[in-house]
């Protein structure tokens, strides 16, 4: 590092490429003594001058002027797939021409020990949202849509999807404005008198036909207008939303198991919690249960009598609450016999799962066990999490809350059947009134299913067998009119469960050199995991024994992890950490290369700003219209043309990797200074001489032509070599001081490793 040249390589170097060059240049420079035995009384003198470095900065170039090389393409351009071809379904059709020929090796490229533990992490991570939204939708409709309908569409959708769509890394799952349109829909047809179910099918049935409608259209195409901006706005809410639920879902548990806080130890002898019957007890009380959404009457209670107070206190805590009954004691809580250490255990169980899945996902990087070992553990990182708190909490036997799956294959109403009537008890009219509320649903099902596509398909995954927007949509739309047809709710693609799909499936290289980080070479692109998570999904009814060991709070763990992993990788959050960050710290972000430090914050800033307005529309009932507002989001990106110059918003807003934008950059430096190399070779070779002052004050003056060459590579001619194996320079070498150019290229002397 003594040597100033190396010392300027090692530190600007890109590559290991750049400074296996820099050792070669420096050992072809360095004076080494040969081996063998040294005689001390051999002194070697040091040089009268010590040569300039300057030369050694130049790099080499063979005769002429390179060609130049094209520049690479900056700035979204739209590729086949979102080009429209005027034709009705045009899109569609090339989708299915684009996919086909992969759709064998979609299969093959399954064999992996990576997928088996991509699916066993996604179908737990998956599970408990299907479950948890089908909860939510049958207390919002009073059971018409539930837990068990909710399984079941998600399996049907998600099988189709992952066997026939353009992007089967995609994941589909619920959303949260889609519970909102169910929730407002339910309270309109209690208002007025018209079936719920009937009307839904309705808009159901025209969303479906409006989306087909979109992919006739090639509609699909507009996405190319959803630029990093949004998108990253958009994943980065979605994210946020993970991690806020995951931790509001642990609250809630505080308050089903609150902690006693007027606990006496004094007093534990005289606690106590019974159960009692409501103030208004009939023979038939009935009252949905939580844990297997069926409804029970209190005469199930054994040896039942309105009078005999017995009874009730002998209950359990399950009959009690099916029966109506309230817990009165010392030692009940809120609405519940106080159970001592649930609370603090399931925080154990949240942290615990979160913390050991990312040890166990960075496991791969550490020193211990062999290579194949490594990435196993980190394959089945989450999947080995999940395992070792489940076989934790068995162990000690502390009552925490557990997965609850339905285990009857039937509608959860009794009054209602696996087919609905479009028409049903409505008027007629109400099949042409649906039509208004399917635009609002039509373009939430849009904007949900292709700003998540957007985001899987984004050229930094280095995706090979292409994408299929029109495809996917296609399919999306089928199964929403069939699952509109069967009183199933509807699913859309889920922007965290992808990104977590295509996390889990990134593969990098198997070795490399020490010290050298493993390089990125891509996704398995395949449709086996996808396919396993909704067939698993779907034969859940029947391993009801074997699911109801899950913890909860182990997969709120899960939720936590999938929401803070899929955050990296995402520029807005990089961009928010340069507020705190002085700029001699900061990293050499290709963006700050070009923009101003004041424009890349006010570009976060009103990034900022307009996350925070989503997350306002999101959390509260006005969440219907939160699709409209990420529509909006394009239209402040435009209006963002004001206040930044293209060249700006080229380098903070451009879809292109930021990998590769500082891969294009420092070709294009290079190439720029190979130009300024072969530009003054050219002028030292149109003098036509190379000036050699002497002691006495004589100038020799040597014609470049007359310098031979290396017969090796005639393209190729090295002056300082060539000079220094001529008789004249041989001669001159004891008595020159130094060299230089003619006086008009003095400045720019030519480098031992260029070449005219």
């Amino acid at each position: 590092m003594s040597d100033e040249v190396f010392h300027d390589v090692a530190y600007k170097a890109k590559d290991h490429k750049d400074l296996l060059s820099g050792i070669d240049e420096f050992l072809d420079q360095v004076t080494v003594l040969p081996p063998g035995e040294w005689d001390p009384s051999i002194r070697i003198e040091p040089p009268k001058s010590v040569p300039s470095q300057e030369k050694r900065k130049m790099p080499s170039m063979p005769n002429g002027t390179p060609p130049l090389l094209e520049p690479a393409q900056e700035g979204h351009v739209a590729g086949p797939e979102l080009q429209r071809t005027g034709r009705l379904f045009g899109g569609l059709v090339r989708d299915v021409k684009r996919k086909v020929p992969w759709y064998l090796s979609d299969f093959r490229d399954a064999l992996s020990l990576q997928c088996v533990a991509s699916f066993l992490f996604l179908y737990c991570a998956c599970m408990s949202p299907v479950i948890t939204f089908g909860g939510l939708l049958g207390e919002a409709t009073d059971d018409n849509i539930s837990a068990i309908e909710s399984l079941i569409g998600a399996s049907m959708t998600g099988l189709v999807y992952s066997l026939f769509s353009g992007q089967p890394l995609t994941i589909l799952g619920s959303t949260g404005p889609v519970l909102v349109f169910e929730k407002i829909l339910y309270k309109i047809c209690i208002q007025y008198g018209l079936s719920y179910l009937s009307l839904r099918s309705c808009i159901g049935l025209w969303t479906s036909v409006l989306c087909l409608g979109l992919v006739a259209t090639d509609a699909s195409s507009l996405v190319c207008y959803i630029t990093r901006f949004t998108e990253e706005a958009f994943a980065s809410l979605i994210c946020l939303i993970f991690i806020y639920e995951s931790l509001e879902k642990l609250v809630h548990l505080g308050k089903k198991y609150p902690i006693n806080m007027n606990l006496q130890i004094d007093q534990l002898k005289n606690l106590s919690c019974v159960c009692v019957p409501p103030m208004n007890l009939s023979n038939e009380t009935f009252l949905p249960s939580s844990e297997n959404n069926v409804s029970v009457d209190t005469t199930q209670l054994s040896g039942y009598d309105p009078g005999n107070m017995t009874i009730w206190e002998n209950a359990t805590v399950s009959e009690c609450l099916k029966s109506h009954g309230k817990f009165v004691g010392t030692g009940c809580m809120t609405h519940y016999p106080y159970v001592p250490d649930v609370l603090f255990w399931s925080v154990i169980l949240f942290f615990a799962t979160f913390f050991l899945s990312t040890f166990f996902k960075n496991f791969k990087t550490l020193h211990y066990f062999p290579t194949k070992v490594r990435s196993s553990i980190s394959d089945f990182a989450v999947f080995l999490a999940i395992l070792c708190m489940i076989s934790i909490d068995y162990a000690l036997g502390i009552p925490s809350p557990k997965l609850h799956v339905p285990n009857v294959f039937k509608p959860t109403r009794d009054d209602r059947s696996w087919l609905v009537n479009p028409v049903g008890s409505n008027p007629w009219w109400t099949v042409l009134a649906a039509i208004f509320p399917s635009l609002i649903c039509t373009i939430l099902i849009f904007m949900d299913q292709q700003i998540t596509a957007v985001i899987i398909n984004r050229k930094e995954h280095k995706l090979k067998k292409g994408c299929g927007y029109h495809l996917d949509l296609f399919w999306v739309a089928v199964m929403l009119g069939i699952c509109s047809i069967m009183g199933l709710p509807w699913f859309v693609a889920a922007t965290v469960l992808s990104i977590s799909h295509v996390n889990s499936l990134k593969v990098e290289s198997e070795c490399s050199a020490p010290g050298e980080q493993p390089k990125f070479l891509g996704i398995l692109e395949q449709r086996f995991t996808g396919f396993m998570i909704f067939l698993l999904m779907g034969c859940s009814v029947f391993l009801t024994k074997a699911l109801q060991f899950i913890p909860m709070p182990v997969l709120y763990g899960v939720f936590l992890y999938m929401g803070v992993s899929s955050l990296k990788g995402i520029q807005f959050f990089d961009r928010l950490k340069l507020f705190a960050m002085p700029a001699k710290h900061q990293p050499d972000f290709i963006y700050l290369r070009h923009v101003p430090l004041r424009k890349v914050h006010l570009f976060t800033l009103i990034q900022l700003l307009c996350l925070a307005l989503l997350w306002a529309i999101k959390t509260t009932r006005a969440a219907i219209v939160f699709p409209m507002m990420v529509l909006a989001l394009v239209f402040v990106r435009k209006l963002m043309d004001r206040c930044f110059s293209k060249r700006e918003l080229s380098w903070l807003d451009d879809l292109i990797p930021e990998s590769k934008k500082k891969k294009i950059e420092d070709e294009q430096r290079k190439q720029e200074e190979e130009q300024q190399a072969a530009k003054r070779m050219l002028e030292v070779a149109e003098v036509g001489t190379v000036q050699v002052p002497l002691e006495g004050g004589n100038i020799l003056k040597i014609p470049v032509r007359s310098i031979k060459y290396s017969s090796e590579d005639p393209s190729v001619i090295n002056i300082s070599e060539e000079m220094a194996k001529t008789a004249v320079w041989r001669a001159l070498s004891g008595n020159a001081a130094n060299a230089h150019i003619v006086p008009d290229v003095q400045k720019e002397s030519a480098s031992d490793a260029c070449s005219v």
